[in-house]
């Protein structure tokens, strides 16, 4: 991806050797182990060689570098011992931070935001997603220009005979991005109608909209695959699946519904990305019900969990909307973790668990999400014109005919459906 503003060419070249640090400041229920893991994950989805991990200890979070001197002293042996050309720190840094400690290991800093907007870039396959992750990188980039660039005391004179004293580079700089956003936002706007008026449309159709959600690398994709038939590219990678796929499925009960694969979660999700991808994340905010596919076999699985609620919350998706636990990759446990994740989940009406990958528990999975669809349906009359066969086929696909009959030259159908299948049909025949 190319925003015109972009960093030196060899900052992210696949195959620099890597180091991985986790500041540990305490507080969080995460392992460092498991969060020196993930962030090599990370690095690994652009092709950067991890050659160090290191879970550094911090009492107090220094202003200028985050981590103590003594700290850095050693961190800097290890980058020059090591040959390593990046550091890549999980944490947020300031942009006074990554300058300093760019200064002081002799080699390229990034930080957590950086490097999931990296992935990002070069994951996203449609023009939405592109526009997407350009304006998230932009913005992310308007604080850091007094580090990424090398021109910026540079003066510019004004134009004409009445040009002034000009602007400062930097000055220029901040213009030109701000402007290019407006642009992007502008364009979002254009998609997010576009999506808008698709969505009506299948609203008006109507079927039932079912969402995956779930932390990276939780097995959505795979889920998915296995629910539609589909061939959703779905690897043993951090943020595989960036643009939302949808497939017609058909449940028990219901005719069609429509599955949608989104964006995998992860902890501390950059804002600008949250904020640019909230048209994308627009099928998770209007869907009938949510399915929360969740890696039952990873040491930080409630944390997990807890991070993508917490982004489910930030976008704006309501909290009475219906949904499921998928308690995935049943086929990472041994024998005696495998019967207690079973036995727990039989014991809650929101929990089942399931390997994406062998198919064990799916079959359940489904009937559960048929049912959760199709109850608290209730009794009405609706009045169709005679000639209205599509509205009749209508009713006997997403409900069930009790009894129908002319009256007054128009037919009477007693049908029992849910109340938002109701609505669609009002809005449909409105």
């Amino acid at each position: 991806m190319s925003t015109g503003f972009d960093r030196d060419p060899d900052e992210f070249s696949r195959g620099a050797r890597a180091v991985v640090v986790y500041p540990d400041m305490g507080g969080s229920s995460r392992d460092p182990e498991a969060r020196l893991e993930e962030t090599a994950g990370l690095a690994l989805a652009i092709g950067v060689d991890v050659v160090e991990r290191a879970a550094l200890r911090i009492r107090a979070p220094k202003p200028g570098t985050l981590i103590g001197s003594g700290q850095v002293d050693a961190l800097a042996e290890t980058v020059r011992d090591r040959e390593i050309g990046l550091a890549v720190f999980d944490a947020a840094l300031s942009p006074v931070q990554q300058r300093n400690l760019e200064t002081a290991l002799g080699c390229k800093v990034i930080d957590r935001t950086g490097l999931i907007l990296e992935i990002f870039g070069e994951r996203a396959r449609t023009a939405e997603g592109r526009l997407q992750v350009e304006l998230a990188h932009l913005d992310y980039q308007a604080g850091r220009l007094v580090r990424s660039w090398t021109h910026l005391e540079r003066q510019r004179g004004g134009f004409g005979f009445l040009g002034g004293p000009g602007e400062t580079q930097i000055e220029a700089d901040r213009r030109l991005i701000r402007d290019r956003m407006a642009r992007l936002r502008r364009e979002l706007d254009s998609v997010t109608r576009t999506r808008g008026l698709h969505r009506e449309r299948r609203q008006r159709a109507p079927w039932p909209v079912i969402a995956l959600v779930g932390y990276t690398n939780a097995g959505k994709s795979t889920l998915f695959n296995r629910l539609t038939g589909a061939d959703v590219m779905a690897e043993n990678l951090l943020f595989a699946t960036l643009d939302p796929t949808l497939r017609q499925i058909s449940l028990p009960g219901i005719d069609k519904a429509i599955l949608s694969d989104t964006v995998g979660f992860v902890s501390e999700l950059p804002t600008q990305l949250v904020a640019a991808f909230k048209a994308t994340l627009e099928e998770v905010i209007s869907a009938d019900l949510l399915i929360h596919v969740r890696d039952i076999a990873h040491p930080d699985s409630e944390a997990q969990r807890d991070d993508v609620e917490a982004v489910l919350t930030e976008i704006g998706v309501d909290p009475e909307t219906p949904r499921f636990e998928a308690w995935n990759k049943l086929d990472l446990l041994d024998d005696e973790r495998r019967s207690a994740v079973r036995d727990e989940a039989a014991r809650r009406e929101d929990v089942l668990a399931v390997s994406a990958l062998s198919g064990e528990g799916v079959d359940a999975l489904i009937e559960a999400v048929a049912g959760r669809l199709t109850e608290g349906h209730r009794r009405y009359r609706v009045r169709l014109d005679a000639s209205d066969g599509a509205g009749a086929a209508w009713l006997h696909q997403h409900g069930e005919v009790l009894d129908h009959w002319i009256e007054d030259e128009a037919a009477i159908y007693e049908v029992r459906l849910a109340p938002k299948d109701h609505e669609r049909f009002e809005v449909r025949n409105g």
